[in-house]
């Protein structure tokens, strides 16, 4: 019992235990495959943040380790990612100026708040709260991000210096003004480096794309002296272990970023979740969603410890872990291990990496976010999903990243409780093998002279029962002379006392009408609730009929051998 309990605490415990030497070969060339290119898209996406290289390179050692021991999933890569990063951006620039030590504080404790909620969250088995947000609020808000994104690096790619915010009007307005200022030299080394990440990406896809780009950038600025002809460079990368402390905890600039860490915690674990699943799904794997948020949660703790700032699963490179073979999460601590060793050793070669190399990884990686199939096959599937999306996406590149995704999950929450408050209703005739049909579908299906059969298909509880009671009210008001109603809460799951009451009171107002109201099909856990209410004698013989069948032959209306 004690080592079930301790599985459960530290998912590591289950995959080191059952550790075979045959997993070895694929954690170690997935872990290499990995730290190759994560190195580059740290330093990038850390750029992206409005951060110096260091700090996306922290964010990629102990949050890794430490996911790779809480987390349930035994291939998800954990790091630096796009998305999180221009919400971090989003989030401390206003307290902050970009790149400051006050602005990497920020950071840092933007981390440790998103670790807090998401352990939280994740104790609290809250996991589930993700299946309220659409798939149409995050395709439209992703599809979105990814433009901005792209947006905020064209100023490195132009060699401007450009604030144009976080909302595709603002971007657009200032990098049309910056225009007149382009630096031909970093225009063209970003265009080569673009195209040198896409053909590769095609052309040689075993190749680590992002590292060669650098690699080549760094050669190709030593040999040109591009430093010399103005083409910025990351600079001096401090060299060593990343600094081990607590960020600290200042509450009112930590209220400053609750709703910037919100936003995280919940695109971070969206991010994360569906990744997840897709390949928890291929290798019969057990995921559990509450868990996920412990790892990410303790993962972003870690970032805040050593001086990085909010890290998630990312699509592209857990991607590339699975495929390269890893089997457990000994993948992930030798990719913490190797990045590790790039702090410690390897540091002084970013000096000349200039930046529009790592604008053009970024740039190109974001593509894969975009998404310009899916409004289409929403729109044909179900038009409504397909608003949505639309809406979000127009509300993301408008008014920016928070308030999009806001807007997007208060539309998905409403569209929810919407459904929830107006349930599917039919009425329902007799078809050829005894079975009760929608007559909208089945219009040749039999009815019955002076009966209704209607069929609620949803759970009957304070929100929705106003609904099917006018319903009701209105189908005997269009029905003048109707004696019977039948009621199929065959589809119904549950009832609450609301339920019962307005039952009992169709019941009564029925029977002053002269109209008899059968219960018909009820499921055990509702007929319990159901059969616990003194109802007046009068109606105990019309409560529990065990299908419409059987009550339209209690009424008479139908002969007993149609009965099952």
């Amino acid at each position: 019992m004690l080592g079930g309990l301790l599985e459960r605490a530290v998912p590591a415990v289950g995959w080191l235990r059952g550790y075979r030497r045959a997993d070895l070969a694929g954690d170690l060339t997935a872990g290499v495959t990995v730290a190759v290119m994560l190195v580059p898209q740290a330093t990038a996406y850390s750029m992206l943040a409005g951060l110096p290289p260091q700090t996306g390179l922290y964010a990629a050692t102990l949050p890794l380790a430490v996911y790779a021991l809480f987390g349930s999933s035994r291939q998800l890569a954990v790091g630096p990612v796009a998305m999180v990063s221009l919400l971090v951006a989003a989030g401390c620039r206003p307290l902050a100026e970009a790149g400051s030590e006050r602005y990497i504080a920020l950071a840092a404790l933007l981390a440790l708040v998103v670790g807090a909620l998401q352990l939280a969250m994740g104790l609290l088995r809250l996991g589930v709260l993700v299946n309220f947000v659409s798939h149409a609020v995050i395709s439209g808000f992703t599809s979105a991000a990814a433009i901005i994104i792209g947006l905020s690096q064209a100023k490195h790619l132009l060699g401007v210096d450009v604030d144009g915010g976080e909302s595709f009007p603002r971007l657009v307005r200032a990098l049309v003004a910056a225009i007149p200022k382009t630096h031909g030299d970093t225009l063209i080394l970003g265009l080569a480096c673009i195209a040198a990440l896409v053909i590769l990406s095609k052309a040689a896809p075993r190749i680590p794309a992002a590292l060669a780009v650098c690699a080549a950038s760094i050669l190709a600025a030593w040999l040109l002296g591009l430093d010399g002809r103005g083409v910025r460079m990351v600079g001096h990368v401090p060299q060593g272990l990343p600094p081990l402390s607590l960020p600290e905890t200042e509450w009112a600039v930590m209220i400053d970023l609750l709703p910037t860490a919100l936003t995280i915690s919940l695109v971070g674990f969206m991010e994360s979740v569906a990744v997840v699943k897709f390949i928890a799904a291929r290798e019969r794997q057990k995921v559990e969603p509450s868990q996920e948020l412990i790892g990410l949660g303790l993962a972003n703790a870690a970032a805040a410890v050593c001086g990085g700032y909010p890290v998630t699963g990312g699509l592209s490179r857990t991607a590339v872990n699975y495929r390269a073979g890893a089997r457990t999460g000994l993948a992930g601590l030798i990719s913490a291990a190797l990045v590790l060793a790039t702090i410690v050793f390897l540091t002084p070669v970013f000096r000349h990496l200039p930046k529009v190399a790592l604008a053009a990884i970024v740039m190109v990686a974001v593509t894969s976010l975009f998404d310009a199939r899916e409004p289409a096959r929403l729109f044909r599937v179900r038009p409504r999903d397909g608003h949505v999306l639309v809406l979000t996406f127009a509300a993301t590149l408008g008014l920016g990243i928070e308030p999009g995704l806001l807007l997007g999950v208060g539309l998905s929450l409403a569209q929810f409780i919407w459904r929830s408050a107006h349930p599917h209703m039919a009425e329902l005739g007799l078809v050829e093998g005894g079975v009760f049909r929608n007559l909208d579908r089945y219009p040749e299906a039999q009815t019955f002279e002076h009966c209704l059969i209607l069929r609620v298909d949803a759970s009957l509880y304070f929100a929705n029962m106003a609904f099917v009671d006018s319903r009701v009210r209105e189908a005997i008001a269009a029905r003048p002379g109707l004696r019977w109603i039948v009621l199929d809460l065959s589809a119904v799951n549950d009832i609450d006392a609301v339920g019962v009451h307005m039952l009992e009171d169709l019941f009564s107002d029925g029977a002053a009408l002269g109209i008899r109201i059968l219960l018909a099909g009820m499921k055990g856990p509702v007929r319990d609730v159901v059969s616990r209410v003194q109802w007046d004698p009068r109606f105990a013989p019309d409560l529990l009929h065990p299908s419409v069948a059987h009550a339209l032959v209690a009424a008479g209306l139908l002969d007993r051998s149609s009965t099952p």
